[in-house]
């Protein structure tokens, strides 16, 4: 690896004092943005990355990994988990998809002898995210579509970066490490599961306002699934949906619940959040799960079982991928990675639970 640049070649670069440059990433807002945007501007051509702390400087190891990935907080998650699902508390119950990785992420951490610094919200802009991760660890994983692909080709001059989720975004990232789940299969295999073994053929799926790459892949095998089985399908989901949370599903079902024409014997959902709140809207409305409709999700949140009924979902290893995440940053760090990139496909299982009518004998009309 050629001779990292340093801040007296930013300066030099941008026109400015070390002392700007140095501003420009502790204190951006102290910076005029004209000259802030010089300095970020000559620190992408560069590839300049700022160092975290003085240990950095002296041996660039930093003996941190970072993970970037968007804020998927969802407040009625959180509830759920403080009131526990019926009689049932779990602590884990909040524990969403991400927070999932982190636990991943973490135990593989520790054991290599790491710590973790995570970057869960894109407030302060992308710039700002990546300048305070990247310049504070030693390779670092990030989801699909958190930071944008000019920046994660800088950063990755410097250091390893694993993306995480989704088909590989551009073929200027080709040279990055990938892990992904195999979406498209899972939801194949959950919607053959509807059709096949529950005779279900009007079925209606939810997706998002803006498809994330998994998201796409999961309509994508639900679309496959129906018409390898001659189920009538549309070419986009059935209702989108603003936010992938709890309240957006509750509303959800509603909406389809009170569409003209049959009702849908199914309702799929792209993730387990949304179902959830399916589930609470129908009981409120006295819609009959799994006897009147069916309803399945995506993920295999810890909440996703304490629900009643429990939720039949497709099961991705969201901890693996963490761990996986960590594998792959190490072997990179210590020389035990062949140059090429690595592409990981982790295999997802479904479930198969009550709310789609297996394991209580359920009959349907």
């Amino acid at each position: 690896m050629s001779t990292a640049p340093t801040v007296y070649d930013v300066a030099e670069r941008s026109g400015v004092s070390i002392a700007t440059v140095s501003r420009v990433y502790r204190n951006p807002d102290s910076v005029r943005a004209q000259t802030r945007e010089r300095v970020l501007a000559a620190a992408r051509e560069l590839g300049y990355v700022p160092s975290g702390n003085a240990r950095g400087l002296a041996s660039r190891s930093t003996g941190v990994l970072g993970l970037c990935f968007p804020d998927y907080s969802d407040p009625d998650a959180e509830s759920e988990a403080e009131t526990g699902a019926g009689d049932e508390a779990d602590d884990d119950a909040a524990m969403l998809y991400s927070d999932q990785i982190i636990r991943g992420m973490e135990r593989a951490a520790r054991r290599h002898g790491y710590a973790l610094l995570i970057a869960a919200s894109l407030k302060g802009g992308p710039e700002s995210l990546v300048a305070k991760v990247a310049g504070r660890v030693d390779g670092f994983a990030v989801l699909a579509r958190t930071v944008p692909t000019e920046e994660l080709e800088v950063i990755s001059r410097r250091q390893p970066v694993v993306m995480l989720a989704g088909p590989r975004e551009s073929d200027d990232l080709d040279h990055l490490d990938h892990i992904e789940v195999a979406n498209a299969d899972g939801q194949r295999e959950l919607t053959r599961h509807l059709i096949e073994e529950h005779g279900l053929r009007r079925l209606a799926y939810v997706g998002s306002a803006e498809e994330s790459p998994d998201v796409e892949a999961r309509f994508r095998g639900y679309v496959e699934a129906c018409r390898a089985a001659g189920v009538p399908v549309r070419d986009e989901p059935d209702l989108r949906v603003g936010m992938m949370t709890q309240a957006e599903g509750a509303r959800a079902a509603g909406t389809l619940l009170d569409r003209p024409g049959e009702r849908p014997e199914a309702l799929l959902f792209a993730n387990d959040q949304m179902a959830v709140g399916a589930l609470h809207t129908l009981e409120r409305r006295g819609v009959r799960v799994p006897d009147d409709i069916a309803v399945t999700g995506f993920d295999g949140i810890a909440l996703s079982r304490l629900v009643r009924p429990a939720l039949t979902t497709v099961r991705q290893p969201m901890r693996r991928m963490g761990e996986e995440a960590v594998e792959l940053l190490v072997r990179r760090l210590t020389g035990q990675q062949d140059k090429d990139p690595v592409s990981m496909m982790l295999p997802v299982s479904v479930a198969r639970r009550e709310s789609c009518g297996c394991g209580r004998g359920a009959t349907r009309p």
